[in-house]
């Protein structure tokens, strides 16, 4: 828990408590799960589904049965949740998306991207998580996001608290006012009016090949580390994605967008939000993330009114790809705390 003290500061966050319920192994290179188009303001976003497996030693009377939405990161998808998805299916029924114009979303209507428009199709798929037949049908639905998904999960949260029932944020895109080593300073130019073209002229010089080695290298904190099979993946996915026309405007769009955001001020600005959430909160952070500055996280743990923390050493940017099973304890941790119902 947070609370101001006497000079107005805020005390620090709870550490996670992680679970010790039992999960299932993840030996073997899961295959993405299956999905689907699901309408949403105008148009469609594809979503996969993570069915709920119940306990590992099979004891599923009554058992916990929620439901889970998962959101990525920017030039991220619905795949990047494959793992903790599984894991989390001994309590969570899943749903993964592709934001409007990633992963096989197709592009939002007029193709304008915006962080406002990604809140919009999140909140769409809520609602309609919510509404379907089961356990946990008319329930509030836990909220995971990671980079770019983190702030607009967060955002969906502090405008939408009746859809959510839990926010988890891992290495959420908070506002920053520099850049991040990581990047290039010309992404700045992003401001400029008809910069976006320029960047997608520049995205779309760069092979599959070459775009998942240096996303590897900037998201993750052991690189050499990663499956070979995992790598193999993602070519493969991004090979798949460079065949969409829309594939490098959706990405310099979203980044113009992100950026643009930050400049909000007043109750707009996702710091004020953070703190006028009222669901309880785990902010997840690795302590080599070289996109967002772990220094973040105990500030923004600080800012959520019911908060808990884990940093996870060695790990970078994307916590659920690189470390699934700590990040699913804290997850589930958080969530066996909660008052039943």
């Amino acid at each position: 828990m947070t609370s101001a003290d006497g000079d107005g500061a805020l005390a620090a966050a709870d550490p996670a408590v992680d679970s010790s319920t039992a999960l299932p192994g993840l030996g073997t290179l899961l295959p993405p799960w299956p999905g689907g188009q699901l309408p949403v303001g105008g148009g469609d976003v594809f979503v996969r589904c993570t069915p709920w497996t119940g306990p590992v030693d099979g004891g599923r009377d009554g058992a916990p049965r929620e439901r889970a939405l998962y959101v990525h990161g920017l030039g991220g998808a619905s795949t990047n949740w494959t793992d903790l998805a599984a894991l989390l299916a001994v309590r969570l029924e899943g749903w993964a998306l592709d934001l409007p114009g990633f992963g096989q979303s197709t592009p939002p209507p007029r193709g304008r991207y915006s962080i406002r428009g990604h809140v919009r199709a999140v909140v769409d798929v809520l609602e309609h998580i919510r509404q379907q037949p089961g356990d946990a049908q008319g329930q509030p639905v836990h909220l995971l996001g990671n980079s770019l998904g983190g702030l607009a999960s967060l955002l969906v949260a502090a405008r939408r608290p009746d859809l959510v029932g839990s926010l988890t944020l891992i290495s959420p895109a908070m506002p920053v006012y520099r850049v991040p080593p990581a990047f290039s300073r010309a992404l700045l130019l992003l401001l400029l009016p008809g910069a976006t073209s320029l960047a997608e002229r520049r995205l779309a010089g760069i092979t599959p090949e070459q775009n998942v080695r240096s996303m590897i290298r900037m998201c993750f904190g052991q690189p050499d580390r990663v499956p070979r099979e995992r790598v193999e993946q993602a070519v493969a996915e991004m090979r798949a994605r460079a065949e969409q026309p829309w594939a490098d405007r959706a990405l310099a769009g979203t980044m113009r967008g992100l950026i643009t955001s930050y400049l909000r001020v007043g109750r707009a600005n996702a710091w004020r939000m953070a703190g006028s959430l009222q669901r309880p909160a785990l902010v997840v952070w690795g302590d080599r993330d070289r996109l967002v500055d772990p220094a973040m996280a105990p500030r923004l743990a600080a800012a959520i009114p019911d908060s808990r923390l884990r940093i996870l050493e060695g790990i970078g940017h994307v916590a659920m790809l690189e470390a699934p099973e700590p990040t699913a304890r804290a997850v589930l941790g958080m969530l066996e705390a909660l008052p039943a119902g």
